[in-house]
């Protein structure tokens, strides 16, 4: 018995021994061990689901419009836009391919009569407009995208901007005319001068005018990557711009598909190739100040090198804003309340510009 219990004391001293020198062992190996890091593992792309992917990786051979900042393909967003001056007049109202127009632009010119500036760097088909003449400060907006310019006629005034500027553009009353437009019989001139992309086409051609845009050039947008909806009070579902006793359109906003519908002339305006009705995600107000420059009403407009006010609206509200031109070097860029750059949504925008002593006249329900 007291040989088993001897046998036993030994047999826990040895193991005692052994779980000290361990432990000690242990404690000398953990002595310059830093703790361990956790290591995030990020699957490669091949193992991404589609849904996973960002954004950016569901558009390869696409990339962000300057004139929208949707996706596009490379080979349109790389492209020079077209300006097209499109009539306003009550007889035409309706025009063949705004539609297709990313921004448009509209002022007055005489007689209270306002004319639109169709700015898009896709348009097709074979009847665009009915094209009018130019304006200088049409010519100005134009230039601001480094547009190449399509009227049908011209001012002296627009003559000496298009020269100032150096403006790309295709002129109908020039040897070009025929090459790019042509004339629609049945209806009454001078609202009756169409183009074609074909025409278009060729008119650049003959005139050697570049196609794409230079890599280092900037667009005087900058655009949220996806919709937002604006923290501002005021409220803006229709929005009535009062430019004169001949024309007061308006866009009411549908909360459904958060779109801006447009009304002129007292119903919707449509293109009439597609029969569709006008729509826009943004619009803006940029107050200029403008005045008669002749006894023919022929209009000006200060915004060679000036700055001014007007209101940014989306998603059925309005914010104030700034803006700053210089017409020498291209620069146009509008400002939010904070002074920082403006950004809007991805989409379509109408710019009006208005007469900054009539602000009242642009009305916001």
């Amino acid at each position: 018995m007291r040989k088993y219990i001897y046998y036993l004391l030994l047999t826990l001293m040895f193991l005692l021994l052994i779980g000290c020198k361990k432990k000690n062992n242990d404690e000398d190996n953990n002595a310059n061990i830093e703790p361990t890091k956790t290591i995030t593992i990020t699957p490669t792309p091949d193992l991404l689901d589609d849904t996973d992917k960002t954004d950016e990786e569901n558009h390869e051979g696409e990339m962000r419009s300057s004139l929208t900042g949707l996706w596009v393909p490379e080979e349109v967003g790389k492209k020079r836009p077209y300006a097209i001056q499109f009539s306003n007049f009550k007889t035409v109202s309706n025009q063949w391919g705004i539609g297709q127009a990313d921004i448009v632009y509209e002022a007055i010119v005489e007689g209270g009569i306002t004319r639109l500036l169709g700015i898009g760097e896709n348009f097709s088909g074979d009847r665009l407009g009915s094209v009018r003449s130019s304006r200088h400060y049409f010519a100005s907006f134009a230039d601001e995208y480094n547009a190449i310019y399509i009227h049908y006629g011209k001012t002296k005034y627009a003559k000496s901007k298009l020269a100032k500027l150096g403006l790309d553009n295709l002129d109908g009353e020039t040897g070009i005319g025929t090459t790019v437009f042509y004339r629609d019989k049945s209806m009454k001139a001078p609202h009756n001068a169409f183009a074609s992309l074909d025409g278009i086409l060729a008119g650049i051609k003959q005139k050697k005018y570049e196609t794409e845009q230079p890599e280092n050039f900037e667009s005087h947008f900058s655009f949220y990557e996806k919709d937002i909806d604006l923290t501002a009070e005021t409220k803006a579902n229709k929005v009535t711009i009062d430019f004169s006793a001949y024309t007061s359109p308006y866009l009411e906003y549908n909360a459904s598909d958060k779109l801006y519908y447009r009304y002129q002339f007292g119903g919707p305006h449509i293109d009439s190739n597609t029969k569709e009705q006008l729509t826009f995600k943004n619009i803006i107000v940029q107050f200029v100040k403008q005045w008669d420059i002749d006894r023919n009403d022929y209009q000006t407009m200060d915004i060679e090198d000036s700055s001014g006010s007007g209101y940014y609206i989306s998603n059925g509200k309005k914010v104030d804003i700034t803006w700053k031109k210089n017409e020498t070097t291209r620069f146009m860029r509008y400002y939010d309340a904070s002074g920082e750059l403006l950004t809007i949504n991805p989409g379509k925008t109408y710019i009006a510009i208005f007469p900054n002593d009539r602000v009242e006249d642009v009305i916001l329900e």
